[in-house]
């Protein structure tokens, strides 16, 4: 089949998606990558793929930049002709998809997170829950990485039932991310791996070690991830650094392979406010670390309260801070028994095979169909 993969960026395909394209390309399957062109693309088409670039602003809605992207999307489709177009993200999901039903083009959608749609009232709100309903009539499946999600795009009638299923986010890969031998730091580490945006729960992050600070309670503090201050919800540069300078935090910046920071610490923090299924906490849980994330759907689905971490509560500080100094005081036992038992659930219930084997099925289907 011709299989096209619609993202917001080539660093996300590459990233997230890079053995489920092989796994395509494996199948015989021809495989054309639609995402801005960045420097992750080369890596793409050195795979095997046939890329093809589009403008696409995921930072929020411009109605004439979006309504660009549409036509964009179905002028690419149109010339292409594929078989099937797979969707991930919210843009993609959304235009892609009525570019796609214009064309009469199957689709198959991934809800990878929410965003703030859910979490605001207004307008912006109101119109994206909107283009939600039309444009999520035309998929042939549309996959979610929460039941949260499910349910609430279900109750809302925006999905129908039979067209929507489950997938543990973008899976994780068991053979990359495995446990180092458990050593604990003589000054205990928490990390934080994550862009630098509100959403995300950095300045719950920050007035916690200010709670650490003010009790005397020693500790190191990182943050791992791009600053984005041109984000709606971004950080200004001005703040993180004044972060750094007074020595808040270690800011790590960014990189292409976590795993040496991920093992360097000894818990990995991200007090998200709501996501689909954190990347970032599967390879921490998939690397036998312990975690501390919100009670909040996405977050509390990768970690289990007192069994491979600890779940805090949603823009509280305070309640970051407790159970931050809950994790340091363990002793080493309880943090390796975290450890394991994160690694016992990725291993069960999130390895990237379970959303490739899902994505090949529905592709049969649908070839079947056709």
């Amino acid at each position: 089949m011709k299989v096209a993969v619609v993202l917001n960026t080539s660093w996300n395909i590459y990233n997230f998606r890079l053995n489920f394209i092989k796994s395509l390309l494996a199948e015989g399957h021809e495989v054309h990558t639609i995402a801005p062109v960045d420097d992750y693309t080369h890596f793409l088409t050195e795979i095997g793929c046939i890329h093809h670039n589009v403008k696409m602003d995921s930072r929020g809605a411009n109605p004439v930049k979006d309504l660009g992207l549409l036509i964009e999307l179905w002028s690419i489709y149109r010339k292409l002709k594929p078989e099937v177009v797979l969707h991930f993200t919210i843009k993609p999901n959304v235009y892609g998809t009525l570019a796609a039903a214009i064309l009469g083009i199957p689709s198959v959608n991934n809800v990878c997170g929410l965003g703030t749609v859910f979490l605001k009232d207004n307008l912006v709100s109101k119109i994206a829950i909107w283009l939600y309903k039309i444009s999520f009539k035309y998929p042939s499946k549309i996959f979610f990485q929460n039941p949260d999600d499910l349910k609430l795009f279900v109750s809302r009638k925006l999905v129908t039932e039979q067209k929507a299923d489950i997938v543990p986010g973008s899976g994780i890969n068991l053979e990359h991310f495995t446990p180092a031998d458990f050593q604990r730091n003589e000054t205990f580490t928490f990390l934080m791996i994550s862009r630098l945006i509100t959403d995300k729960g950095v300045l719950e992050y920050v007035e916690a070690i200010q709670r650490f600070k003010q009790q005397g309670i020693k500790a190191k503090f990182q943050v791992l991830g791009a600053i984005d201050p041109e984000h709606k919800r971004g950080i200004k540069e001005k703040t993180i650094a004044k972060w750094i300078e007074e020595g808040t935090f270690e800011y790590l910046g960014t990189t292409d392979d976590v795993r040496q920071f991920i093992n360097d610490a000894d818990c990995v923090v991200l007090p998200s406010y709501r996501e689909g299924t954190p990347r970032t906490l599967l390879e921490a849980a998939s690397s036998a670390k312990p975690i501390i994330a919100t009670d909040v759907p996405g977050c509390n689905h990768v970690v289990e309260n007192n069994i491979n971490g600890l779940l805090c509560k949603i823009k509280d500080d305070k309640d970051l801070a407790d159970k931050m100094m809950q994790m340091q005081a363990m002793d080493n036992a309880r943090l390796q028994a975290f450890g394991k038992n994160g690694r016992i659930k990725m291993e069960s219930q999130f390895d990237e095979k379970l959303v490739i084997k899902k994505y090949l099925a529905e592709l049969k289907n649908i070839q079947i169909a056709s």
